[in-house]
């Protein structure tokens, strides 16, 4: 499986799935909020590595890093995150169709994971979890550009 996709590839698909976790993250800025939702992302990282039985889930929870800096603007995190998501589910689709459900569970699983690691924002982050759903299934939200 894992050499069907080169690195470039990989990590369009690790920057699709942990740029949903950093867009739900910052959807709802709270200092200590970030430092919850960033932890839960990472054990929700570590746990698919070492459970899922999808082989691109496994390869996408090796790396590390989100893809985007500390410093990228929530818009750029959102741009940036849709158009990897979008491009991830073209390169499944056409490379391991077979994938595309449990990367599309894995990535949905990831944001509402961070999303309930603290507490507010929740109408934020519901917002951001549609956006990202909605690019997963191919649609775009009304009312988005995306």
């Amino acid at each position: 499986m894992s050499e069907t996709f080169n690195d470039s590839e990989i990590e369009t698909l690790r920057k699709g799935a942990m740029g949903a976790g950093l867009l739900v993250s910052v959807s709802d800025r709270g200092f200590f909020d970030t430092f919850k939702e960033d932890g839960k992302l990472a054990k929700h990282v570590a746990a698919a590595r070492g459970s899922s039985e999808s082989g691109v889930v496994k390869k996408v929870a090796e790396g590390r890093g989100t893809g985007f800096g500390v410093t990228t603007p929530p818009s750029e995190i959102e741009s940036g995150t849709l158009e990897a998501l979008r491009s991830s589910v073209q390169l499944l689709e056409t490379k391991a169709p077979a994938e595309v459900d449990a990367y599309r569970s894995f990535v949905l699983d990831l944001a509402r994971s961070v999303a309930a690691a603290a507490p507010g924002g929740e109408e934020a982050e519901a917002g951001t979890i549609a956006k990202i759903e909605a690019v997963l299934s191919d649609q775009a939200p009304e009312g988005s550009t995306a």
